[in-house]
C-alpha cells in the first residue's frame, strides 16, 4: 500500500484543500473528526471523501449550502439506515442556516417516499442532535482565569 500522499498531484491537493475548508465550513469540527477517525484504517478513503463530496461536489455552483444541506438531510432520511450521518448532516445543515422546522419538515416529508419508519429514525435522529445543541448552547462559558483567580 502506498502513502496516502504519494501519489497525489497538486490537482488533487487543491481539490483536498477546498472540500477540506468547505467540510469545515459546514460541519466545523464534527466533520473533521469523522475523517480522522478514518486515518489509522483507510486514509485513502478519508482522503477521497474530503476530494469527492466536499471538494468537488458541495463546490460546485448553482446549489447553496443551505439547499445541499437540505437535500442530504432528505436523502439520508430516505435511506434509512445511516443515522450517524444523517446526525452530521442534521447539525451540518443548522450550521448553515437551515431552522429546526426546516429539518423537521424536511425528514416528515419523506414518510410519503421512504415509509413512517425512516421518518421516525429521522426524527429520533433530529432528536437527538437538536438536545445536543440545547445542552451545548446552555452551558455557561468560562470565565477569564483572571477573574477567576485572587491575585
Amino acid at each position: 500500500m502506498t502513502h496516502p500522499q504519494a501519489s497525489h498531484n497538486g490537482n488533487d491537493n487543491l481539490r483536498y484543500e477546498r472540500g477540506l475548508a468547505k467540510l469545515q465550513e459546514i460541519d466545523g469540527e464534527g466533520g473533521v473528526k469523522v475523517v480522522e477517525g478514518l486515518a489509522d484504517i483507510a486514509p485513502d478513503f478519508a482522503r477521497l471523501l474530503i476530494e469527492f463530496p466536499f471538494g468537488d461536489i458541495y463546490s460546485r455552483p448553482g446549489l447553496d449550502l443551505r439547499s445541499r444541506e437540505i437535500a442530504v438531510v432528505a436523502a439520508l432520511t430516505a435511506m434509512g439506515n445511516a443515522a450517524p450521518q444523517l446526525k452530521v448532516h442534521i447539525q451540518g445543515a443548522l450550521n448553515v442556516g437551515v431552522t429546526r422546522t426546516e429539518v423537521v419538515e424536511t425528514i416528515m416529508q419523506m414518510a410519503v417516499y421512504a415509509g413512517f419508519p425512516a421518518a421516525l429514525n429521522g426524527l429520533a435522529a433530529a432528536r437527538e442532535v437538536f438536545a445536543a445543541d440545547d445542552e451545548k448552547s446552555a452551558q455557561p462559558l468560562a470565565e477569564p482565569r483572571a477573574l477567576v483567580e485572587a491575585p
